[in-house]
């Protein structure tokens, strides 16, 4: 029998790769507050096989996935947050220059293995802000692999 898992205890995190190409095991720094991941798992497009030769139904080729560009974390804006990212942005420019990547890795507690991808940070802006509200924040991140799971990484708390 299944057991259903909480979202309580998820964690993004992130390592530079040590040498290029090659995925870090370990030494992942953990966000924090973050509140909500995208859904990476992405409908794959429909492509239209059909010929005149079917009389009934349409036939159909599995064709791409489209994760869809900059992907969306929401935070809790805090100074601690702030500065984490400023590091991050600090280290995937220097990964860049040295033509490493940046990893991410999302962490589900009670799933054996992490979701991890390769990504471009962007800077932080202004968060929006109103009346009687949790002040908060998107982090955003273009991935330039496809996610795929494989073993969970060691992680630093921050």
């Amino acid at each position: 029998m299944a057991i259903n898992l909480s979202a309580a205890g998820v964690s993004v995190n992130y390592a530079i790769e040590a040498t290029a190409g090659v995925r870090p095991t370990t030494n992942y720094e953990r966000l924090v507050g973050i509140k909500e991941t995208p859904e990476l798992n992405p409908e794959p497009s429909s492509l239209d096989a059909t010929t005149l030769d079917e009389t009934e139904y349409k036939v159909y080729v599995q064709g791409l996935k489209d994760i869809g560009g900059a992907l969306s974390f929401l935070a809790n804006f805090t100074q601690v947050l702030v500065d984490q990212w400023d590091e991050l942005m600090s280290e995937y420019e220097a990964a860049e220059a040295a033509g490493k990547a940046v990893w991410f890795a999302i962490i589900i507690p009670g799933i054996d293995e992490a979701c991890f991808f390769t990504g471009t940070p962007s800077a932080l802006g202004m968060p929006a802000a109103s009346v009687d509200a949790i002040l908060e924040t998107n982090l955003y991140i273009t991935p330039t692999n496809a996610p795929a799971w494989e073993t969970k990484p060691t992680v630093i708390s921050a």
